[in-house]
């Protein structure tokens, strides 16, 4: 039975934190995502085949991946407040120069270091919470944060259509306004960060006494209660559960990208204008916000993580096998809403995993490096869908690839279960 005490703490750090830090993420996949709105206008300023924009586009994952877990493993020495400030003020300043892109060099080396200086901010802010909230809370949190995602695409595809139409002022175009404009709440927020995030529930002055106590108390109990092999850097890296993890989150990442990345154009080919698009996508996020949250109420009051990754990775699948055939504008708008809320519905149950069995520097390393394997997902999705693209002139293999993709995740979920069942050590790590 939840404590008076247990309530109260709950919803003041619940309220302290995750409101901001969604605040962080939504700007972090504005800033990741909007080179889908450019490329209405930019691809055809600077000549860029789609095969060159979608690579262009995912070699932000290669930079992103080569410098996850060094990343991690910092935050988790140095803190968050200082670290997640350098991520937010670094990537703010290379989304801006992207508006200086001059052709394919360029564009791809921007690309590259946006992902570098981006590197660690989500598998960050996984661990964070891993500090603050009980293993029992975390995915209906981490889904609180992670609908950042959707509300990104909701609130950030109507102001980047708007900003497309500023092409002409002052001799530059519209992409490049909107790069920077867009990148300017990551300067503003990088420097907030330093006053308002607390790195460990030890120094949070703004709990009282009791609640303080609790709250360490807590989080100390629950770190005991896992193995020490759980524990050291290695055993984050090497775990299996964290590589078939990790090849489950390639699946979903690949989805991911793929309409945040290729959405616009999907949209924009039955002849809509560009603030036309920014609204037209921004309809399916909102239903996978809802769908998201209570996908993860759910899994949090069933205690069952499997399941609802798998059911949540078809429903994505099935939507993008769905999209490759559709004629209409509503046929699209219907498929990619199945696709949304099935993609944003897996990640939250997915993230409860790791931070179950593992802790410390390992649950750093773990994290980090689920979230780089698998974030190359990112790359292979959209420049197979551009290369598709130029070799057939349709969307529609791309699509067919990007769902076997997912078809897989929910799989190797299955497998991961099974394994883990088997194993009545382990069992729980997986299930619950």
């Amino acid at each position: 039975m939840t404590s008076d005490l247990e309530t109260r703490v709950l919803r003041k750090i619940t309220w302290r934190i995750v409101p901001f830090i969604m605040v962080l993420y939504l700007i972090a996949f504005i800033d990741r995502v909007n080179i889908g709105f450019a490329s209405l206008t930019m691809n055809q300023d600077l000549g860029f085949t789609s095969t060159v924009f979608g690579v262009g586009a995912g070699i932000f994952f290669l930079g992103y991946f080569l410098f996850e877990v060094p990343s991690n493993l910092i935050l988790n020495k140095v803190g968050a407040r200082i670290w997640i400030a350098r991520v937010m003020i670094t990537w703010g300043l290379v989304s801006g120069a992207m508006a200086l892109v001059q052709g394919t060099t360029s564009f791809y080396v921007l690309r590259f270091l946006l992902g570098v200086a981006e590197a660690g901010f989500f598998p960050g802010i996984i661990l964070y919470l891993s500090y603050w909230f009980p293993a029992r809370r975390r995915a209906a949190v981490t889904a609180m944060f992670m609908a950042a995602a959707p509300l990104a695409t909701a609130i950030g595809s109507p102001i980047s259509g708007a900003l497309l139409e500023m092409h002409g002022i002052w001799g530059l175009a519209g992409w490049q306004w909107m790069f920077a404009i867009e990148a300017i709440p990551a300067l503003v927020l990088g420097v907030v960060v330093l006053f308002v995030l607390t790195d460990r529930p030890e120094k949070a002055k703004w709990l009282s006494d009791d609640e303080r106590a609790w709250l360490v108390k807590t989080m100390e109990q629950e770190q005991a209660g896992k193995p020490k092999a759980s524990h050291s850097i290695w055993a984050g890296l090497t775990d299996v559960r964290v590589l078939a993890l990790s090849l489950v989150y390639f699946g979903t990442s690949a989805g991911l990208y793929t309409l945040g990345i290729w959405a616009p154009q999907i949209i924009k080919s039955f002849g809509l204008s560009s603030l036309q698009v920014g609204f037209v996508n921004a309809i399916p996020a909102v239903f996978a916000v809802v769908g998201m949250i209570l996908w993860a109420r759910n899994s949090d009051k069933k205690a069952e993580r499997t399941w609802h990754v798998v059911g949540a990775c078809l429903l994505a699948a099935a939507g993008l096998a769905f999209a490759s055939g559709a004629t209409t504008v509503f046929a699209v708008l219907l498929a990619l809403t199945l696709v949304n809320i099935g993609i944003s519905a897996s990640k939250p149950p997915l993230w409860s995993m790791p931070t179950l069995f593992l802790s410390g520097p390992a649950a750093a390393a773990g994290i980090a490096t689920i979230n780089s394997i698998g974030n190359l997902g990112g790359f292979v999705g959209p420049s197979m869908i551009g290369w598709i693209k130029d070799l057939t002139g349709s969307f529609a293999g791309g699509l067919y690839f990007v769902a076997a993709l997912l078809v897989v995740s929910a799989l190797t979920t299955l497998l991961l279960a099974r394994s883990a069942a088997r194993q009545p050590g382990q069992a729980t790590s997986v299930q619950h």
